[in-house]
């Protein structure tokens, strides 16, 4: 009676008043048929209701004798109803299995999307004797296929020809279709070319993995013989080759393919237009993405998720804020406002355009946040220099469902050298192994160093590339190109070698940007024919590569060896850019070719159709200047289309220094003044230039202007590497060794002296050297040659302003004397003397 009613109640879908009838039934010692027990489970299903579910599950004791498919159905209830946690638990609570519980657990994990989890389960079913049918092998293969199994998809392909199965359609397409999406295309060929019967499955299985390898000649090779064959393509086949030559970039042929499937009387649907505009973004097209976009809104077609996460990354790319507005709007009208990848894709455009507001309206509407979404929100906050707000982020974070993973841990690292503050970053760094219970990648370490560089502190970003190497943390690219900037110095050139032989040993040589970095690195640290052999041995240049060499040849002087370089460059039919226009002009500039150097400069934009930047201005200027021609000089820059800016007035003011224009030099230093750059050096230049002329006018703005920087002034600096040390100098008499370095200096003083004169204004930087104070570089030098010891054949310096007259000519006198070199960088430019001769022609 009571097994009838409760029938009578689940028919009519009255579930809780089944499960109360249930209940008394177990209160007057009763019990109920498994298959009356079945059908509450059942119910429980089609409500999808886990809470009714499990109220039916803790009654299972009702039952007069518990079947096994009983206890499968409770498995299927659990996984149906989204919680596959309990569904496991019950699975392993089973004291025996049959093919329908393993293929109700393998399946609730492909719905779930965990295809590992339905590939071990598969191992794990053979372990207890139970093989799969020819039902639940396509659901493990389609498992193997997404899981990149290759290895358990070959295994499968075994025992399905062992068992007879080859004539199951079903399986072998699936196992055709594992072979394809593992790129096992040879595989792959010989299944297909040995089956006698092949449907629209199996085409678009074959010509998936050609699209998936790029291989789309022979994709559509096989789309032409399916319809010979008689196979007519359905939608999906269309699709899969549009997308195809979508994601190659082959825009125009995957419109004709639309028009042809059109013409055939297949309407496009969402995938066809989600392909098209997914393509086109990802190729540099987003105008014509979102071109695309507003056509298929206008022809009825619905956009999924896909498609308009698709046109909001066209939109970020752009910068087209609006454009992202509207599509957002799109987006809350069919009810995918709060979808997690529409909802992602607009949190990253909102920050990029620093609207946080905006952003953070959409974090909140997202239902079922991801981890993406909480670091897309924390990286938004960091962009925007709201330090505080990403941090509050994180902690939430830390009390929400979804955990901090080691990408949040990084994200905060760098947020907090972003903005400085790399003692919170060290911090975090120190503490996401202990209380964040996150691993360390190789990304973290990243973080440290390529923020530790970009502060500044380049002695803490290579403290954490050797801490990484002792602790035998991998390296990778990254790694290299955010270390290598903090060695690009004549003093650090044994560490540039140190790092270089790590990238060898890890064969990273191979990645261009890596070797690019490198070639880049020697050049600043004074090892240009390091530069040029590496230079050499890379097989597919790219423009940067070619710039960082040719700019390499400028910073060392050497002028021509950067022009027969460019030319070089030309003959491979490489386009030059603004960087290699701007090292072409430099070149021209030391070689003094003023004439060569206007035309360059007039056929960025009259030929090659780029807009100059203010760097080639100031290049302008500086060709000019070196030669003298300083009325000319002045009337490019009254004529220049931008403003001049501050370092525009100091390369005239430079060459008016070199070139003895005294009224020149204080047009440029009245325009300099106009600027307050709060920076003490120019204030000594303008200080000095107005009173040559005498202008006093000018002496009180500039007193109060002094005053301000003096408490900034940093003192001069230079640093001398001495057997694999670094020693540092400064500009006073408390300097280590000082007065035996001053008794040095002074036994070679008169010979300096008549070694050569300058003729030029009378304009410096740095203040005189009085009694008791001698210049850093002075001081590194004679560290460098002042005892028993034989002196170097080559001295590196690194000063942190410009050299002065004086200095520069004991440079040279000592270069021609003691038969050594000296490679010395100032702010100015590199210095390489060598037999009483520099590299800088005398203009800095």
């Amino acid at each position: 009676m009571a097994d009838a009613h409760l029938n009578y109640l689940c028919r009519k879908g009255h579930l809780r008043e089944a499960i109360a009838v249930l209940d008394y039934v177990g209160q007057n010692g009763l019990k109920v048929r498994p298959n009356t027990y079945a059908k509450l489970v059942e119910s429980c299903i089609a409500e999808n209701s886990i809470q009714l579910g499990r109220k039916v599950h803790a009654m299972v004791d009702l039952v007069e004798v518990l079947p096994l498919f009983v206890e499968t159905k409770l498995v299927g209830m659990y996984a149906k109803c989204g919680s596959l946690d309990d569904a496991r638990k019950v699975f392993d609570g089973m004291l025996e299995r049959n093919l329908y519980t393993w293929s109700a657990m393998i399946g609730a994990y492909s719905r779930e999307k965990r295809w590992r989890e339905a590939v071990d389960m598969f191992y794990l079913m053979v372990e207890e004797g139970v093989m799969p049918d020819g039902f639940l092998f396509p659901k493990i293969l389609q498992a193997c296929g997404n899981a990149g199994d290759i290895r358990t998809g070959m295994l499968i392909h075994s025992i399905v020809i062992k068992s007879g199965m080859c004539s199951h359609e079903r399986v072998t397409n699936t196992v055709l279709a594992v072979y394809a999406k593992c790129g096992e295309l040879n595989s792959a060929r010989r299944l297909f070319d040995s089956m006698e019967h092949k449907d629209t499955v199996t085409w678009n299985s074959l010509i998936s993995g050609y699209c998936q390898k790029g291989e789309m000649d022979e994709a559509y090779r096989l789309f032409d013989a399916m319809q010979k064959e008689g196979t007519k393509p359905g939608l999906v086949t269309w699709n899969v080759l549009i997308a195809g030559y979508s994601q190659m970039g082959k825009y125009d042929v995957a419109l004709e393919l639309m028009s042809k499937m059109e013409s055939q009387g297949l309407v496009p649907d969402v995938f066809t237009w989600t392909s098209l505009i997914s393509g086109f973004g990802q190729n540099n097209r987003q105008s014509q993405a979102l071109d695309l976009f507003r056509e298929m809104l206008m022809v009825g077609i619905k956009p999924n998720g896909v498609t308009i996460t698709s046109a909001i990354s066209a939109c970020t790319s752009l910068q087209a804020l609006n454009r992202g507005k509207e599509v957002h709007s799109v987006a809350v009208k069919m009810g995918l406002g709060d979808n997690v990848l529409v909802g992602n894709s607009l949190i990253d455009m909102y920050s990029k355009r620093e609207e946080l507001e905006a952003a953070r309206w959409v974090f909140d509407v997202i239902k079922d946040k991801d981890v993406y979404s909480w670091n897309s929100m924390i990286k938004g906050y960091f962009n925007a220099g709201y330090g505080g707000k990403a941090h509050e982020i994180f902690l939430t974070m830390q009390e929400s469902d979804v955990r901090p993973n080691v990408i949040t841990w990084n994200v905060m690292i760098s947020g907090y050298m972003q903005n400085g503050d790399d003692d919170q970053a060290m911090n975090l760094f120190q503490r996401m192994e202990k209380d964040g219970k996150v691993k360390r990648n190789t990304a973290s370490w990243n973080s440290l160093i390529s923020g530790y560089t970009q502060n500044g502190q380049m002695d803490k970003a290579l403290g954490i590339f050797r801490e990484m190497q002792s602790l035998h943390v991998s390296l990778n690219s990254v790694t290299v190109l955010s270390v290598l900037p903090s060695c690009a110095n004549l003093i650090a050139v044994n560490k540039v070698k140190e790092i270089h032989g790590c990238v060898v040993r890890r064969d990273l040589e191979s990645v261009l940007s890596v070797s690019n970095s490198l070639i880049d690195t020697y050049a600043k640290s004074g090892k240009i024919e390091y530069s040029r052999r590496l230079f050499d041995r890379v097989t597919s240049k790219d423009i940067i590569t070619w710039n960082s060499m040719i700019g390499g040849y400028i910073w060392h002087g050497c002028h021509r060896s950067a022009l027969d370089l460019y030319d070089l460059m030309r003959q491979f039919g490489l386009k030059p850019n603004r960087g290699t226009f701007l090292s072409i002009l430099n070149a021209y500039s030391l070689a003094g070719l003023v004439e060569e150097g206007k035309r360059v400069f007039s056929t960025i934009t009259e030929e090659h159709l780029i807009v100059p930047a203010l760097e080639h201005y100031i290049a302008m200027v500086e060709l000019y200047g070196r030669a003298g021609r300083l009325g000319e000089a002045v009337e490019f820059i009254e004529n220049m289309p931008l403003e001049p800016d501050f370092s525009i007035w100091l390369a005239l003011l430079s060459a008016c220094r070199i070139h003895k224009n005294i009224a020149l030099a204080v047009l440029a230093a009245e325009r300099l003044l106009e600027f307050e750059v709060g920076n003490h050096s120019i204030y000594q230049l303008l200080s000095q230039t107005f009173g040559l002329y005498g202008k006093s006018e000018h002496a009180l703005k500039l007193k109060r202007l002094e005053k301000d920087a003096l408490a900034r002034k940093s003192p001069g600096e230079s640093w001398i590497i001495k057997g694999n040390k670094v020693y540092r100098f400064i500009a006073d008499c408390s300097t280590p060794y000082f007065e035996h370095l001053h008794s040095w200096l002074r036994e070679i003083e008169e010979k300096v002296r008549g070694f050569e004169s300058y003729d030029r204004l009378c304009i410096e930087e740095e203040e005189k050297e009085e009694t008791g104070r001698i210049h850093s570089e002075k001081l590194a030098i004679a560290f460098a040659l002042a005892g028993k010891y034989r002196a170097p054949q080559t001295i590196r310096i690194m000063k942190n302003s410009r050299m002065c007259v004086d200095c520069h000519k004991t440079a040279k006198y000592v270069t021609l004397s003691y038969g050594c070199e000296i490679y010395l960088s100032d702010s100015k430019c590199l210095h390489h003397f060598k037999d009483g001769v520099c590299s800088c022609r005398d203009y800095w």
